[in-house]
């Protein structure tokens, strides 16, 4: 369903491996706050991007994997359609999975932008992470931060120097783990800032086409 005026344009990309038990109703289930936004009544009249080159949402059956490269029209308010998907995609997930969210400013214009000092774009990108567990969604973001860490220190540095660096992001993880557990224990929050539902960083982000 079109949305007049809207704000964004919003790209949601990822591929989250399935327990072999998922049937496409638990995915539709799972995915109902995506295509309900959409105006949709179901998973399969929302699959379709609103970019006829983007693959849409799809649900590969024999390999177990839901693959996502789907645009649709929104607001803020699909960030509450997010977190309702991430909650119900931790119950039917392998292992742990990240899923970029990117919203572009419709309203925003690059020339407008070098015309007027005062221009500012209200693009954002998210991160979000889903998993059957803490420690599956703690282990693909080390993996993430590990690769990102690396390659940016691997201008200046052999990455056989970089083993200390590794370490290092391990032992920070490891302890966050650890609080988280010793939290669940106690009833209380664990230590320290940053969740693992998903983290923001500013800049226009390409959109992916495959």
């Amino acid at each position: 369903m079109a949305r007049y005026n809207a704000p964004f344009e919003i790209h949601v990309h990822g591929q989250v491996a399935l327990r072999a038990d998922v049937t496409f109703d638990h995915l539709q289930d799972a995915l109902k706050p995506l295509w309900k936004y959409a105006g949709a009544k179901s998973l399969s009249a929302a699959a379709g991007s609103y970019y006829e080159d983007e693959p849409g949402i799809q649900f590969d059956a024999k390999d177990r994997l839901l693959q996502m490269c789907w645009t649709v029209e929104g607001d803020d308010d699909f960030r509450q359609a997010l977190d309702e998907m991430c909650m119900n995609l931790n119950d039917v997930a392998l292992s742990g999975a990240a899923i970029e969210v990117t919203f572009y400013d419709t309203e925003f214009d690059d020339e407008d932008e070098e015309a007027s000092s005062d221009a500012e774009s209200r693009d954002d990108f998210v991160m979000l992470f889903v998993g059957p567990d803490p420690a599956s969604i703690m282990q693909v973001q080390r993996d993430l931060l590990v690769q990102d860490v690396v390659n940016l220190m691997e201008r200046h540095f052999d990455g056989a120097e970089l083993g200390g660096v590794v370490a290092a992001i391990d032992s920070l993880f490891s302890q966050r783990f650890d609080d988280l557990v010793n939290s669940l224990q106690l009833g209380k929050p664990p230590r320290g800032s940053g969740g693992s539902g998903m983290g923001h960083g500013g800049g226009r982000k390409p959109r992916h086409l495959h």
